[in-house]
């Protein structure tokens, strides 16, 4: 069994590589064409130019998931601005994709806590539509949607569950197949448990990202090792490993709160579960340190009995 890691975003490791400078819509308003203009494509071509020093920085780690930033494109979705960032970075996305697909990595994105498709209102769901557009064209035009996953919520429970997941149903319509074909759900701290999301990906088929911390947090009445093989059958679809996320409590008290590292005490019976089914899968490491918390870890299951690192981000089990 092998199992893989990766981390979210910024390398904190490189020397101002940002892959998420930003632009505010009023910022934007107060600038002439021309000037605006300049400025974003200046801000685009920077995140474009960071990821791909995170990216070559993940092969020299050999680390092989790696979520890149929504952040890449500001103001990408915004109604009022209409900038052709697809064509005018066609070479470097093009280039990006290329080195991402040569060293045969991971990528995926993790669009907001605002695209969602429970809410009651349709522009709404109209606004989850183009952001999860806007993410999937992202991917595509580096040549990586293949590969490439969109991971989101379920979303609210404005008050009533049954009503939202219904809604959910409803709503995910309005999203064209061939994006949803490459999202995800994932359990969440505080509304729907890991038993509910699977609920809604087995109705939907699609692909469940369970997340530990998550589901310790708002466990529901399941254990993690009851659900593990219903969780990994919502990828038989697909020619990906299972994916997980891992990340440890800030503190007792804000629980529910990233730490800055991952401990290790704190995950080791989910990897002991893991280890009892015995199939490969891959990891996101989603803490406040980002590429430091994933090496550190990577150290540290080292001196674990029966996990062999066998590679930068990659343990056999």
């Amino acid at each position: 069994m092998r199992i893989r890691f990766g981390y979210v975003s910024h390398a904190l490791s490189l020397w101002d590589c940002s892959p998420a400078k930003t632009m505010t819509f009023t910022r934007w308003k107060q600038l002439e064409k021309q000037e605006r203009e300049e400025r974003l494509y200046n801000i685009i071509r920077q995140n474009i130019m960071h990821t791909m020093r995170t990216i070559h920085y993940n092969i020299a780690h050999d680390i092989p998931l790696y979520r890149m930033s929504s952040s890449i494109v500001p103001l990408a979705t915004h109604p009022e601005v209409d900038f052709p960032y697809l064509d005018l970075f066609r070479d470097m996305w093009e280039e990006l994709g290329a080195l991402i697909n040569k060293h045969c990595l991971r990528v995926s994105f993790h669009p907001n806590q605002f695209t969602l498709f429970t809410s009651d209102k349709p522009h709404i769901t109209d606004n989850a539509v183009l952001d999860m557009v806007y993410h999937y064209e992202l991917l595509e035009v580096m040549g990586v949607e293949e590969n490439g996953f969109l991971n989101i919520h379920v979303g609210g429970a404005y008050g009533d569950k049954t009503k939202a997941i219904k809604r959910f149903h409803h709503n995910i319509k309005k999203l064209p197949v061939h994006v949803k074909h490459h999202m995800t759900l994932e359990n969440d701290d505080k509304t729907y448990t890991t038993k509910e999301t699977l609920g809604v990906c087995q109705a939907q088929r699609i692909p469940l990202v369970f997340d530990y911390h998550h589901h310790l947090a708002n466990p529901g009445e399941e254990t993690a090792e009851e659900l593990w093989p219903d969780v990994f059958a919502t990828w038989n679809h697909v020619d990906l490993p299972p994916k997980v996320h891992l990340s440890s409590p800030k503190s007792e008290k804000e629980f529910r709160a990233h730490a800055d590292y991952v401990d290790l005490e704190f995950i080791k019976p989910f990897l002991q579960v893991a280890k009892a089914y015995g199939k490969d899968f891959d990891v996101m490491i989603e803490s406040k340190a980002k590429d430091k918390a994933l090496l550190k870890l990577m150290d540290e299951m080292a001196k674990i009995r029966g996990f062999k690192r066998v590679g930068g981000a990659t343990f056999e089990v």
